[in-house]
């Protein structure tokens, strides 16, 4: 056949090639701002819920001192639960909690708080801003913190926004700051109460003089109708959309979503099958986003006599380390007691598949062949691997780049490329 014109191939390429992109830009523009990959800064591996009427300055560090309590008074009984990971790892952790020992932090308004009278509560929200502002004082606040309040429908819409802005008025007002603040925000049910609390945060940066973005929220996913919307939609995905600048979390909430699903109390638990489809709606909903993904927690706690510490020690190892082999590397803390655990499944993660992942990483940079043939998107993720577990403690600088052959620099590059 013959051709209907004189351009060569490489012609028509370059001419298709300026048509295509004045037809796309806009789809091109739109991509970024809605997934502009991983945002700056290391997502924390826990977040510890503090009731608001226990919540006092020194939380962190007493909190430090009751995990290493309770691993002195049940040392045996760890050990058992770690086995031959017990050696390597019990260093690192005991290290961790003598420095770091609680990473992210929420004064919690809700659930573990209760539903006080209005004045009771007013009084906590006083009393809890001035302590987190003498721990920034001090430097004895979490890199991350914040404060969980009410949802927003209307039996306890008001309460919520009183407590909201209460917070953070006191807060200032005691010459505290917001760097690092997060307010998660409970029992989400539309996308309307996404785009209201856009709205509040708006106001209140106004009216506080706060730069635009200043406050961030984080989503609870605890109700079916955050996951299926009434038309079969997915409105957890349009959610993170309502407020792309101030969504940086979606937390799943164990037990209140296995309630509403109809799961029976004795069965209720992060590795039920209805979590498992909330959790798979939710990471596919934030790929791409930037908006870092926590699972729950479990109500099992490690307290009573040996026996009881040791199940509920297994049962934590081994839901963390569920949790983080389905790509969900936060979760939520309830007791000291399972800030051993924490570190524990999470080093162990890292540090049981750090061998494997450096050298297929390497394969990989030199392009040389190997039992497995990586792709492009594998050798991000196993970046990514390794980047996380330098991000938590696991793993050290200089095994890595031994490993790998690739400076820090170079597998961040590597792990989380920029759109732009």
């Amino acid at each position: 056949m013959p051709k209907v014109d004189d351009l060569s191939a490489a012609e028509l390429a370059h001419e298709l090639a300026g048509e295509l992109g004045r037809r796309l830009a806009g789809e091109d523009e739109a991509l970024v701002a809605r997934f502009p990959g991983e945002r700056p800064g290391c997502q924390p591996v826990h977040t510890v819920y503090v009731p608001a009427d226990q919540y006092d300055a020194d939380v962190v560090r007493s909190w430090g001192e009751r995990a290493r309590q309770a691993m002195a008074d049940h040392d045996a009984v760890l050990r058992e639960c770690l086995g031959d990971a017990a050696a390597p790892l019990l260093p690192l952790v005991v290290d961790k909690l003598e420095r770091e020992p609680i990473e992210d932090l929420r004064i919690d308004f809700e659930d573990g708080y209760g539903a006080p009278a209005d004045a009771v509560e007013g009084a906590d929200v006083v009393r809890a801003a001035e302590a987190l502002a003498a721990s920034q004082a001090d430097a004895s606040r979490p890199a991350s913190y914040g404060i969980r309040i009410k949802s927003l429908e209307r039996p306890t819409r008001r309460r919520a926004l009183e407590t909201l802005v209460g917070f953070i008025d006191h807060l200032l007002s005691a010459s505290g700051g917001l760097d690092g603040f997060v307010v998660t925000l409970p029992k989400v049910t539309s996308v309307a109460q996404v785009e209201a609390m856009a709205l509040a945060c708006d106001r209140i940066e106004a009216a506080n003089g706060l730069s635009p973005g200043t406050l961030r929220f984080e989503i609870q996913v605890e109700t079916p109708q955050s996951v299926l919307g009434p038309d079969g939609t997915a409105l957890i995905a349009r959610m993170i959309h309502a407020a792309p600048t101030r969504v940086v979390g979606l937390h799943y909430g164990t037990y209140d979503y296995s309630a509403f699903c109809g799961i029976a109390a004795p069965y209720q638990s992060l590795e039920h099958p209805v979590a498992d489809h909330a959790k798979a709606v939710m990471q596919a909903a934030a790929a791409g986003t930037g908006v870092h993904l926590s699972d729950g927690s479990t109500n099992v706690l490690p307290v009573g006599d040996s026996d009881q510490v040791r199940r509920a020690w297994a049962l934590h190892l081994r839901l963390v380390r569920r949790s983080l082999e389905r790509g969900f590397y936060q979760g939520w803390d309830l007791h000291p007691a399972q800030l051993p655990t924490r570190y524990a499944a999470t080093y162990g993660f890292f540090r049981d598949g750090f061998a494997d992942a450096a050298e297929r990483l390497r394969r990989y940079a030199a392009r040389s062949e190997g039992g497995i043939l990586d792709e492009p998107a594998t050798a991000r993720a196993l970046a990514d691997f390794l980047v996380r577990g330098l991000e938590c403690g696991a793993l050290r600088e200089q095994e890595t780049h031994e490993g790998t052959g690739l400076e820090v620099a170079g597998l961040t590059a590597l792990a989380r490329p920029s759109r732009t």
